[in-house]
């Protein structure tokens, strides 16, 4: 497998990964709104804008590990590193 292989596969797994944490994450972050407007309906204005401003920090996340995913994809600085050692291994 060479590098670039590695390199995606390692991309799409991370991606994957947080974006199901931030599906969890948001999951329980709706949940706990809706039961808290059930109990409360007087309270929702303060939920709602309570669970939005947590919903965009719990998608923020998911926004990190986009970025990190394409710095591992397009912009490795290991790249140079381990075409060397890859051709050293190769002789």
């Amino acid at each position: 497998m060479d590098f670039f292989s590695m390199c995606v596969f390692a991309a799409g797994i991370g991606m994957g990964l947080g974006a199901v944490g931030t599906g969890i994450g948001q999951g329980f972050a709706v949940k706990g709104a809706v039961e808290g407007v059930a109990r409360n309906p007087g309270a929702s204005g303060k939920i709602l804008t309570t669970m939005m401003i947590g919903l965009a920090m719990i998608e923020s996340l998911a926004i990190y590990a986009l970025v990190i995913c394409l710095i591992i994809l397009f912009a490795n600085p290991y790249k140079d590193i381990a075409l060397k050692l890859a051709e050293t291994a190769a002789k």
